[in-house]
């Protein structure tokens, strides 16, 4: 009697726990907490923050200053002089540049790249004062003017491809400047014109100009990435 007692007591236990067993397993999941959101309605996570822009190598500032003059030889305004100017100090550095890399087994240390940057950021400040000083290059619409304008435009387009270095854009625009001084200092010799004399003697000297263009585009020399020479 002792044994049946005590299983007829444990017996209502045993129907309690399974029920609390059972509604339990009833229960709807929890839903998942929202992200908490700020005052304006939107996400409160950190965004993921994006990676910072890796720096421009020096070869490739010494590509985006050579483009940028280029540009403005092309659109006029940078003017044969000032091309020149720009270009004499852009072939210093890359001369600069070469010279480190010689004595260095062919790398520049952290200090050469400190200076040559210092001294890239002096060049793209000129560039576009130059761009932008008002002084610009016309040529007209007379054939002197057109001629002229598309030696220009041959460079600029040797300069973009990589055709002409620093150096030899220099040499060239140098050649330009003293055209174009000539013929300024004709046409205001005579009213604005230019006799046929003057005209045929600013023609030989762009023949001999245009020849110039074409022997520094096609030589050996290139800027570095330069595209292959047709």
């Amino acid at each position: 009697m002792k044994f049946l007692s005590m299983k007829w007591c444990a017996l209502p236990v045993a129907l309690l726990i399974a029920g609390g067993v059972a509604m339990a397993q009833d229960q709807p999941a929890p839903a998942p907490q929202p992200a908490p959101q700020s005052q304006n309605g939107s996400s409160s996570t950190p965004a993921a923050t994006p990676a910072p822009a890796a720096k421009p190598t020096i070869a490739q500032r010494k590509e985006n200053q050579q483009d940028r003059i280029a540009n403005g030889v092309k659109s006029g305004q940078l003017t044969p002089g000032e091309t020149a100017n720009l270009e004499t100090k852009e072939a210093a550095i890359n001369g600069e540049t070469k010279a480190d890399r010689a004595a260095n087994g062919g790398k520049l240390t952290s200090a050469e790249k400190t200076q040559i940057n210092g001294q890239q950021n002096q060049m793209s400040k000129q560039i576009y004062a130059d761009k932008h000083n008002g002084n610009t290059a016309n040529y007209g619409n007379s054939k002197v003017g057109q001629r002229q304008q598309n030696q220009q435009n041959r460079i600029a387009q040797g300069v973009k491809s990589g055709q002409l270095t620093a150096g030899e854009t220099a040499k060239l625009e140098n050649q330009q400047k003293g055209i174009n001084q000539q013929v300024k200092a004709d046409r205001a010799a005579n009213g604005g014109k230019l006799t046929t004399g003057e005209k045929q003697q600013v023609n030989k000297e762009q023949n001999a100009a245009s020849k110039n263009i074409y022997n520094k585009k096609h030589n050996a020399n290139t800027q570095p990435n330069a595209k292959p020479k047709s």
